[in-house]
């Protein structure tokens, strides 16, 4: 058999670990023929596919990005896209494919597989926002930076007294923010799931200042929403899958807080640096399990299937399942977190 692999969206530390995964054990063990799609869902419809063997996934566990490349492609919204993925997958005998993303990518390979497309999903996203899954590779990654940042912005602020805004990634869910946040010491958080207001922020910190601390960290999510308002956007242009380019609520936040308190406020945007270099050993092990298990699904020709997590077992899941909705954050957990605000 040949099976293709491809991995979309927007990158995240692990990506090579589960390329390496279906490489490894799909050619080791049962024989296959790996192919790479290069750039997602737009080198299948290009034709540009590559070959992979045992050399070209030597080195790349601890290799952030993909090897493979990546593009946010929508095929149903090109003309002709899905037949030119059909005559791709005809013309390189491609027997099945491995999507590796999130809830855009795995969004088509559910469409792909109504059509007759044999495909199997691998979760993949920072957000950590995939429903039937407890968590997604890359989500480790993303809060350990997040951490890491807060603990450095404590000492300068501290230093200096000031407030420290830290905007950090989560179009519709908080993960990253709440346990972000809450690793790393946060005395605010706000999250796309709970509404804010900016005079309750401000009156936290305003109670942290009379019992004496006199500097504040603040930890939002790029897609939280001040009341009766919507979320804040750097530009109205939307992607393939219909998705504005966020941003912004960080420095909105800390012009507010400098107004209505009166302290220095500084704002960091963390930005892409929470999807960028080595993933963690609980990144590289899950993407490796879910690699794994991606390619023994084909082999039992469970297609439509999506690996999740489960408890501490990987077990597959309907693709329909995985992206019905979005998993947003459990309120159980942002109530733990509101205990340390103020």
């Amino acid at each position: 058999m040949r099976i293709g692999i491809l991995t979309g969206g927007g990158d995240c530390p692990g990506l090579n670990a589960v390329i390496r995964a279906v490489v490894r054990k799909g050619i080791t063990h049962y024989g296959y023929e790996i192919l790479g799609m290069k750039n997602g869902w737009l080198g299948l419809m290009e034709g540009k596919i590559i070959p992979l063997d045992l050399d070209s996934i030597s080195g790349i566990l601890n290799k952030g990005g993909t090897i493979l490349g990546t593009s946010r492609t929508n095929p149903f919204k090109i003309k002709g896209g899905v037949g030119k993925i059909f005559s791709q997958m005809a013309k390189f005998e491609i027997d099945a494919l491995i999507a590796v993303g999130g809830e855009d990518t795995l969004g088509v390979a559910l469409k792909l597989v109504e059509k007759g497309i044999k495909c199997v999903g691998v979760p993949k996203t920072i957000d950590n926002d995939l429903s039937c899954t407890d968590y997604t590779f890359g989500f480790d990654t993303a809060i350990s930076i997040v951490t890491e940042a807060l603990d450095r912005l404590h000492t300068t602020a501290e230093a200096h007294h000031r407030v420290m805004v830290v905007e950090v990634m989560g179009r519709n869910a908080g993960w990253i923010a709440v346990e972000g946040g809450l690793a790393g010491g946060a005395d605010y958080i706000l999250i796309p799931e709970v509404p804010f207001a900016i005079e309750d922020v401000c009156a936290e910190i305003q109670k942290r200042r009379k019992r004496g601390k006199d500097f504040s960290i603040v930890v939002v999510a790029e897609g939280a929403k001040p009341k009766e308002s919507s979320a804040i956007v750097q530009d109205e242009e939307k992607d393939a899958f219909g998705h504005v380019r966020l941003g912004g609520i960080g420095h909105l936040l800390g012009k507010e807080i400098e107004k209505l308190t009166g302290y220095e406020t500084r704002v960091t945007v963390l930005g892409h640096t929470q999807r960028g270099g080595s993933p963690t050993a609980f990144d590289r092990i899950l993407a490796t399990r879910f690699g794994i298990a991606a390619i023994d699904l084909v082999k039992e020709g469970k297609f439509g299937s999506m690996v999740s997590l489960q408890g501490n077992a990987i077990v597959p899941c309907p693709l329909e399942d995985a992206v019905a909705k979005l998993k947003t954050v459990d309120i159980e957990l942002y109530e733990i977190a509101k205990v340390f605000f103020g």
